[in-house]
Order: structure tokens, then sequence, then C-alpha cells
């Protein structure tokens, strides 16, 4: 009689699947940083450590054990910010903010976030300013509040128009050098100081187009870049910036991520 050994059950495979995606993601996150060399060193260490205990070799192996003793402080020191966008990406990229939403538990109405007129408006603008070289960094926020970068600009609370956001950017306008929240449907704030990406990027981009990706790292929000250099328009969402967009691609994109119901 023969006798399984292994029994595999469907949450066995469950779990695997579970593990794998965080890994991935947790890839995702790190990927083009120093975070990634630091992740690598340190499983490097961790592997010696393993060679170590199976040699018996007693010193080194308790003293490498003492090191990972307090490996969960260290890490957590190391990989701050990491953690912080990883938490940041449960919360908001997969909507388990919008899920336990006391509006929604409430049977709140929905609204547009942003209307047709008002992506039309933001593209016209993005068009006049690629046209004319003038930079412009403008973040429209999804489900993340964004307070602690609005705090950090004037607050403005004024309805989204292609004269508005041309004039905040114009060169001799003293918000100029920052960026714009947008939320719902009004500019809320101008001339935010945003976080910078750490991830390696394209020397040919500057400090706008790290902020654009160093946003969308931190939150949900999509950010518009506009090139002082070139003149060109990029997108940044999830950490990814897509260069080079054509008015029409702008269009789409806003259309699809913003002109939809969500609660109020």
């Amino acid at each position: 009689m023969i006798t399984a050994f292994v029994t595999i059950r469907f949450l066995d495979i469950l779990d695997i699947i579970l593990v794998a995606i965080l890994i991935y993601q947790l890839y995702r996150l790190i990927k083009g940083t120093v975070a990634f060399n630091i992740a690598v060193g340190l499983f490097s260490i961790y592997l010696l450590w393993l060679v170590v205990k199976a040699l018996n070799m007693e010193l080194l192996g308790s003293i490498m054990g003492q090191l990972f003793g307090v490996g969960v402080i260290a890490l957590i020191i190391v990989f701050h910010p990491e953690i912080r966008k990883f938490l940041v990406l449960v919360g908001s990229r997969y909507n388990v903010n919008r899920l336990l939403s006391f509006d929604k538990l409430f049977g709140a109405g929905k609204i547009k976030v942003i209307n047709h007129q008002q992506i039309a408006s933001l593209v016209d603008a993005c068009e006049s300013m690629s046209k004319t070289k003038t930079g412009a960094l403008i973040i429209i926020a999804g489900n993340s509040e964004l307070n602690e970068q609005i705090n950090t600009g004037e607050q403005i609370n004024a309805a989204v128009s292609s004269a508005l956001v041309r004039t905040i950017f114009f060169k001799n306008s003293p918000l100029h050098d920052g960026a714009i929240i947008i939320k719902g449907n009004q500019i809320v704030a101008a001339g935010c100081i945003l976080p910078l990406t750490s991830k390696s990027m394209d020397k040919a981009l500057g400090l706008r187009h790290r902020a654009a990706v160093g946003m969308s790292e931190n939150s949900d929000a999509l950010s518009i870049v506009v090139s002082e250099e070139r003149g060109s328009i990029s997108v940044a969402e999830k950490g990814e910036i897509k260069r080079r967009i054509s008015k029409e691609a702008l269009i789409q994109i806003l259309e699809e991520r913003f002109q939809e119901e969500v609660p109020v």
C-alpha cells in the first residue's frame, strides 16, 4: 500500500498564489531604487547565515543570529518609504478605502469627478502650454485626500478652467514652480510641493517628472506634466510614466479614469 506523504489542499495553492502576488508587488515597489540593492544584500547575508548554521560555525552563527534578531526593526527603518508606498497601494489602488467608506455604508449619492467640459479645459491648457513650452505639473486626486500636499501650497478652490491653469503656470507667476492639485471639480491649491520618486529615471527628465512619478507612487492620483524643455506632455500613474502623450490620448486617459460615477 502506497501512502501519500504530501497532501496539497486548495488553501495551500491559494497561500502560494497570495505570497507570489505579495512578493511581486514588493518587487515593483523597490525596482530601480536603492532599496532593491539593499534587499539583495540582505538576502545574500541571509543565505550566508544559513550556510554558517549548516556548517555549525558557532561563533559566526551566533553573531549573525543576533543581527537577525533585531532585523525587523532595522527593516522598518531602512524600508520606511517602501513600506509606506505598499500601505498606500493596499489602501488606495485596491480601493479598500472606497469599500470602507462611511458615505458608501450610509448610502450617499454619486457624482462625476470631472465632467467633459472640465476635461476639455485641462487638455486645452496642456496643449497650449505644450506649444509655448511652459512647464506645468497638474495633479488630479483620486480617492486619496492629498491634504499633506495641499497644505504646502496656496489654497485656491476655483473652478477648473483653461485660462486659470495657464495663468498659474505663466513663468512670471509666483506659483508656477509648484504643482496644482485638482479634487472633484475644483483646483483646490497651487504651488504645492510633492514627494520625489527615488527610482531610476531617464536623465532627460527633470524634477517635475520625478515629482509626478513620486506623487503617483504615494497615492492613487494621476499626474500630468508639460515639459519646459521639449514641450511634450507626460502622464504618471501607479508609479509609471507615459511620455509624449497626444491630445487625443490625454482626453481618453482622463475620461476613462475620472469621468465616471464615484461615491460622494
